[in-house]
């Protein structure tokens, strides 16, 4: 067993073999060589998502029930196991080095082998989450730009980021492994009819929301490290910064405006009303068959009933 360097790395209660073989020169050189194929891989997914809405246009929908019920669970338990190896070090890192260390100093993939491990599997999670799309089209479920816009801009950042070894990445990672282990696991729930209460989908989205807001925090944070600092003491390209606060921002903007139609507009409260009682009138007569889409349901990433209302406005104009 190789010892990673203790100073900059909690004090993990066990360490995986798995884990301790990690080596990030390999995946780096691996990653540099082939993080190009990431645009081939969001144009197939481009033309499967929309060729298959094509092809579903005229064909009934399938339930898919089973199926959806063991993806949400996958992701969720994956989600948890990475925000549960990935957080420890961020919070080591915040209680004995500091903000500056955190943002700007790569420890947590250079020195720690297993921070490092669940680093690369986020990246290359992001490949097997489009499947989360795959679903809505085969289920005939309304796909919003949000949804895809976020998927394939997701995929593209972490690979490039990966072969920078962006020091500031591991705020996004422990970010987004803790929304995720919350979201996956509401919508694993739904999917097997446990119909948690509703105001839990709002907390979700308020998460969501807050991870933006952080985003774009720790990238004007980084700006001025890289500033006062140098590039030299900042492992983070001016280049990155732009990119992802641009991307952040953009985020923000379009949960804010999913929270607000889905939540607060009277419009919104008007069609949650009506989503719930076709939803009750439907599950009694087709007692085998899974409800009609909850926003959740439909939407398999983001929280809410704008896909519902959607779904109603749609029958009420036929």
């Amino acid at each position: 067993m190789i010892n990673m360097d203790i100073s900059v790395t909690p004090n993990y209660s066990y360490i995986f073999d798995f884990e301790n073989d990690f080596i990030h020169q390999r995946t780096r050189k691996w990653m540099l060589e082939n993080w190009t194929w990431v645009f081939y891989y969001c144009g197939i997914y481009m033309l499967v998502i929309f060729g298959g809405q094509h092809f579903m246009q005229n064909r009934p929908r399938f339930q898919l029930r089973g199926p959806l019920i063991i993806w949400n669970t996958l992701l969720a338990m994956f989600s948890i196991m990475g925000a549960a190896r990935t957080a420890p070090e961020l919070l080591h890192v915040l209680r004995h080095y500091g903000l500056f260390h955190s943002v700007c100093v790569p420890s947590y993939i250079e020195q720690d082998r297993v921070c490092g491990f669940w680093t690369w599997l986020f990246v290359l999670s992001k490949l097997p989450e489009l499947g989360d799309t795959i679903f809505i089209v085969l289920r005939k479920q309304p796909l919003i730009f949000l949804h895809w816009y976020h998927h394939i801009t997701v995929l593209i950042y972490s690979w490039f980021s990966y072969t920078e070894y962006t020091s500031s990445a591991r705020w996004f990672i422990v970010m987004n492994y803790c929304v995720h282990s919350v979201m996956y696991s509401y919508y694993a729930l739904k999917a097997a009819r446990f119909n948690p209460p509703r105001f839990i989908s709002m907390i979700i989205t308020s998460l969501q929301l807050t991870q933006m807001i952080i985003g774009c925090a720790i990238n004007v944070w980084a700006n001025g490290f890289l500033k006062t600092h140098g590039t030299q003491s900042c492992n983070i390209s001016q280049r990155n910064i732009n990119l992802s606060i641009a991307m952040y921002f953009s985020y923000f903007v379009l949960f804010a405006r999913f929270f607000y139609k889905a939540y607060l507009s009277p419009g919104g409260h008007k069609s949650r009303r009506m989503a719930a009682s076709l939803a009750a009138q439907n599950t009694a007569k087709l007692s085998s068959s899974p409800p009609p889409t909850t926003a959740a349901e439909s939407h398999s990433k983001y929280v809410g009933d704008d896909a519902q209302n959607a779904y109603l406005r749609k029958a009420k104009a036929q």
